[in-house]
């Protein structure tokens, strides 16, 4: 492929679409056109089916097999790739192009070692001499970061960190020395700190080897700090097109505004009407501690952690991947033993969780994903109704009319009731396990990153949701989270965990202005847009 003065990617009037059954391929992408030099990157922005990944699949050649570029040009190094074939496609990834995907865990092998599957990709594109190869996995692995690499190539994907595994796909995809880097969502799932980190790497190797990076994202403050150049798409049409500043300071599109004011940190005080909490605790923990293992293998999740939920308030756990936060959450729904106090409405729960647990009811718990939370085998009337069965609650009548009227509550048609989790959107899918846990009329939910995963229109949609079921019932909300706007936008107090230990808790406004722990502030400056925003507060 050549490598000359033509651009590295250059995409020209291309038009993208998916055929349903034996029709037409029905467009999904429309005429879109950019250019990205060498050492540059370009941010392509959007909610959930703008076209985004669309876009990144067909340069990189990965589309689905009822996928099909229908027109327009999506050239590398000047060459046309849209009508290459599966064939033509395995000489140029990895060599010419290198993808990194949003999830780890369903992008690597599970039952192959890491140091494996990076070998991989040198061995098939002729890197190095197959006596180096093993030297060279090690290097790659020291150069995206990973301490102690020589142990971490024998581990398997089970065994790392969210953080680990994406620069394991990093590694994967500079290995044959591409000169195109592809990068989709590919920090979404990972905590702040950890996210600065890969992208920080990102931006570092791009500009040691004059990468040309296209970045998928759905967070314009991400955008606006690690490209050089965004597009905005909604539909797959470019809606908004220029640099960083121009897109945040002066967006010349409905569609963009919106996005800036779905986005956590440019509307700061958007909740900042909610009522005060009231005095009454309705969870209280007390040196809870949690081990888990025996011996030399016994590692510490939770060390005299102390936490108090106040009716009718948001308290936000908050803290890196292993923090404790899941397992104290656990701890609080009943699911995992601890040593220590918890208390929930005024009951004390049993420290093992196999005891009986007569507050179940009143405290439930939303996890972070939907599909993994709910038998996929069920349609939604029956996810949303479960709970009504297992606690013995009324006859099928009274039952269906519950699950009517809670679907009403979360704001979903009566049409999804036939329909099985994997059939709805990711926003849809959050609703439904939001109307589970609120169909015994709880008073407390724990809510576990309940929108990590989706963008920050349907998050915005998801948060304005459940501030209106708390006015409404007077919950009290648990809510676990790494995204620290979306903290400082909703929460009233705020609990940060380092390494399972309680390092710094207070009313949110005040710790967000003025740490007084280094781990806290840590946190904060890793935060995509803080910076500005806290400008913008102080102008």
């Amino acid at each position: 492929m050549s490598h000359d003065d033509d651009p590295p990617i250059a995409v020209q009037d291309l038009h993208v679409g998916y055929r349903r059954g034996r029709g037409a391929h029905a467009p999904v992408v429309h005429g879109v056109s950019f250019e990205v030099q060498r050492g540059a990157t370009l941010a392509l922005v959007g909610q959930s089916g703008s076209g985004k990944s669309t876009i990144a699949h067909a340069i990189a050649g990965l589309l689905p097999d009822n996928g099909r570029v229908l027109a327009g040009e999506a050239r590398l190094h000047g060459q046309d790739v849209t009508q290459y074939r599966r064939r033509r496609w395995r000489t140029l990834h990895g060599s010419t192009i290198g993808f990194v995907p949003q999830d780890p865990l369903s992008s690597l092998d599970p039952l192959q070692r890491v140091g494996r599957q990076i070998a991989q990709s040198l061995l098939v594109h002729d890197v190095v001499p197959r006596r180096e190869v093993e030297g060279e996995v090690l290097a790659l692995l020291h150069r995206v970061g990973i301490a102690d690499a020589e142990h971490r190539s024998r581990a398997y994907p089970h065994e790392l960190s969210g953080g680990q595994l994406q620069r394991v796909l990093i590694a994967i995809a500079l290995a044959a020395r591409p000169t195109i880097l592809v990068a989709d969502e590919p920090t979404s799932a990972l905590d702040v700190t950890v996210q600065k980190r890969i992208l920080d790497l990102l931006g570092e190797l791009g500009q040691e080897l004059g990468l040309a990076t296209l970045l998928i994202t759905h967070d314009l403050a991400l955008a606006h700090e690690r490209s050089d150049r965004i597009i905005v798409l909604n539909e797959g049409v470019v809606r908004d097109d220029g640099s960083p500043h121009d897109i945040l300071e002066r967006p010349t599109d409905a569609y963009t505004v919106r996005l800036l004011s779905d986005a956590p940190v440019h509307s700061l005080d958007k909740y900042a009407d909610r009522a005060e909490p009231e005095e009454a605790v309705v969870v209280a923990a007390r040196s809870v501690t949690k081990v888990f293992g025996t011996g030399p293998s016994a590692v510490t999740a939770l060390d005299d952690v102390d936490l108090t939920v106040r009716q009718g308030s948001i308290h936000a756990l908050v803290g890196e991947s292993g923090s404790g936060k899941t397992t104290l959450a656990r701890i609080v729904a009943g699911l995992t033993s601890f040593t220590g106090e918890v208390s929930v409405l005024g009951q004390g729960l049993p420290q093992e969780p196999g005891s009986v647990n007569r507050r179940a009811r009143d405290l439930q718990l939303v996890y972070q994903n939907p599909l993994a939370s709910v038998d996929p085998r069920y349609a939604v009337r029956r996810i949303i109704e479960e709970p009504l069965v297992l606690a013995g609650v009324g006859d099928r009548a009274v039952r269906r009319a519950r699950v009517a009227e809670i679907l009403d509550q979360v704001a979903l048609p009566s049409t999804v009731l036939g329909r099985r989790a994997r059939e709805l959107s990711g926003g849809q899918r959050q609703r439904v396990v939001v109307a589970r846990a609120l169909i015994l009329a709880p008073k407390v939910l724990v809510l576990d990153e309940p929108t990590s995963a989706l963008d920050v229109t349907v998050q915005a949609q998801i948060i304005d949701l459940l501030i209106d079921l708390q006015r409404e019932q007077d919950l009290a909300y648990l809510f676990i989270s790494h995204d620290l706007s979306l903290v400082r936008q909703i929460s009233d107090r705020i609990s940060v965990l380092e390494h399972g230990r309680l390092v710094e808790h207070g009313e949110t406004r005040a710790v967000f202005d003025a740490p007084q722990h280094a781990y806290t502030e840590r946190l904060l400056d890793a935060v995509p847009g803080i910076e500005r925003a806290s400008a913008d507060r102080a102008a």
